[in-house]
């Protein structure tokens, strides 16, 4: 299988290749109108969200540009990151901020729950600002595509927070797919471990007094008006439907990475939920086979993508790799260092720091995924151990008709099956740019540079696919999608899920 050369702009092209000016990009008048600044100059940047992932990006962009203003309706959440910036000013409510703030900003990170994503990030982007928005972007498909249009409308650079996509090995892996060493890709098998936040619940959440530190109503925001519960805040709302993507949106979206990248799938015909235990009207089950069909696209076979959400090694149904009986399936973060090419994860210290936090490997007890005093639910003993053969653990594995091969993570590592092929493997020569860092990558952009390898126009074909298996959680059969009608064909109940119901006074247009 060639590669066509041409794809690399797709994925990572340059919006202004052939024209930077001796003086920098800065020196464009035209472009310093759009936002843009000289490379030299540091952005300004404003934090909506402060704890948890919220906390992680706005550190991320204070270790090159300047924080300028921060935003949390959780106080005790985003305490340290108040302390942090003591001298920044504070506020609850985005919209203040943007309408107070707005002249000294360029540019926000944005790390809240999934269903305010896209409110937050097309309020900042009608105003001129450029956008980082945590995975997996938003909560459904008409949200994605709103910010998409949103982003191309105002001309903003924008960046969806999957890590992974700015790693050496998420690109190594595409090289080895289309140099062909596996042959034609015609089924992948991706899985999660278990999440930490409720799932499979047989009531409604427990009601219980706001606290003093949240600020319920901008907290729920565009959702609809509902007791406040200690099952949402501060983290364990990406379990329940209303908000959530359950950890198909929380990992899934870093797992799939590598797949969306290297078979560029495009969108789906059709999509299914295969299995589930432990079904729930109000949160994602606790396991769940969700699969994924992709027609032929150019020269690439079609394909069948099957979600193994929370899958563990014990699980009766778990997937056993064919031909890998004996092998570890999943390599270890950062193994191309093996080849001599790299590999070290880029990863700022805070996020390392709070991903030691969440015990897996180390056998230690879990500790709930939104860091110290989140309740955790499921089993709360050690996670269980990988089994050779078997596909546990945050990774998926590609079945080729002349072998396998295998990422982790976000895209993190990856290797041939059986491990004795990856030994002797030299790999091919690179086709796809490299990147200087996911939020480097964005700042870059930010500044009239190339495109983010996330950047909506990229990203949310990607998130919607991902986002039809959310729906699929909720709706049985075979759902037949069109792309380009942007729904369903089949089932007008999966239709109705595509997008939210906006309360009073929160509705969303261009």
């Amino acid at each position: 299988m060639s590669v066509d050369m041409n794809r690399r702009y797709f994925f990572f092209g340059s919006v202004l290749a052939g024209a930077v000016p001796a003086a920098g990009f800065g020196s464009v008048p035209s472009l310093r109108a759009l936002g843009y600044k000289p490379f030299y100059d540091k952005l300004n940047v404003a934090a909506i969200g402060c704890g948890g992932q919220g906390g992680v990006i706005l550190n991320n962009a204070a270790a090159t540009e300047n924080i300028v203003a921060l935003c949390d309706v959780d106080d005790n959440r985003a305490a340290a990151n108040f302390q942090k910036y003591s001298k920044q000013p504070k506020y609850k409510d985005f919209r203040v901020m943007l309408d107070k703030e707005g002249k000294n900003i360029d540019a926000v990170t944005i790390g809240i729950p999934d269903h305010m994503h896209a409110t937050v990030a097309l309020n900042a982007m009608q105003r001129g600002k450029h956008v980082y928005v945590e995975k997996p972007l938003t909560r459904t498909v008409w949200e994605a595509r709103l910010l998409r249009d949103a982003a191309a409308k105002y001309k903003v650079a924008s960046q969806m927070g999957n890590q992974g996509y700015s790693h050496e090995a998420i690109r190594t892996t595409a090289e080895m797919i289309w140099s062909g060493v596996i042959g034609d890709v015609k089924e992948v098998h991706a899985s999660s471990t278990p999440g930490t936040h409720p799932t499979g619940t047989t009531a409604p959440a427990p009601e219980a007094s706001v606290p003093g530190n949240v600020d319920w109503d901008l907290w729920l925001g565009s959702a609809n008006m509902r007791a406040f519960s200690p099952d949402y805040v501060p983290y364990n709302w990406r379990g329940f439907f209303d908000f959530g993507t359950g950890q198909l949106g929380n990992w899934g979206i870093h797992a799939l990475g590598p797949v969306n990248l290297a078979l560029q799938l495009g969108a789906p015909s059709s999509v299914e939920l295969l299995t589930q235990k432990n079904q729930s009207k109000w949160t994602f089950p606790s396991k769940a086979v969700i699969r994924f069909d992709f027609p032929q696209r150019g020269g690439l076979a079609p394909v069948s993508i099957f979600w193994h959400d929370s899958s563990v090694p014990s699980d009766d149904d778990a997937y056993k790799v064919p031909g890998a009986e004996n092998d570890m399936i999943l390599p270890r973060s950062g193994n191309l260092s093996e080849k001599g090419r790299g590999g070290a994860p880029r990863m700022d210290p805070a996020e390392a720091a709070a991903r030691r936090a969440f015990a897996g490997s180390s056998g230690g007890p879990r500790i709930g995924a939104g860091g110290p005093g989140v309740k955790v639910y499921g089993d709360q003993g050690p996670r269980p151990q990988p089994k050779p053969g078997i596909l546990s653990g945050n990774g998926a594995v590609f079945v080729g008709s002349k072998g396998l091969l295998s990422t982790v993570e976000r895209g993190e590592g990856v290797k041939l099956l059986p491990e004795d092929k990856w030994k002797d493997y030299t790999l091919p020569s690179q086709v796809l740019t490299r990147s200087p860092g996911h939020m480097a990558d964005w700042v870059r952009a930010c500044k009239g540079g190339d495109m983010s390898c996330s950047d909506f126009s990229i990203s949310v074909p990607y998130v919607e696919w991902v986002l039809l298996g959310v729906i699929a959680f909720r709706v049985p059969g075979k759902l037949m999608w069109d792309g380009k009608a942007g729904r369903f064909t089949n089932s007008e109940e999966a239709n109705k899920l595509l997008k939210p119901t906006f309360r009073k006074g929160w509705e969303l247009k261009l």
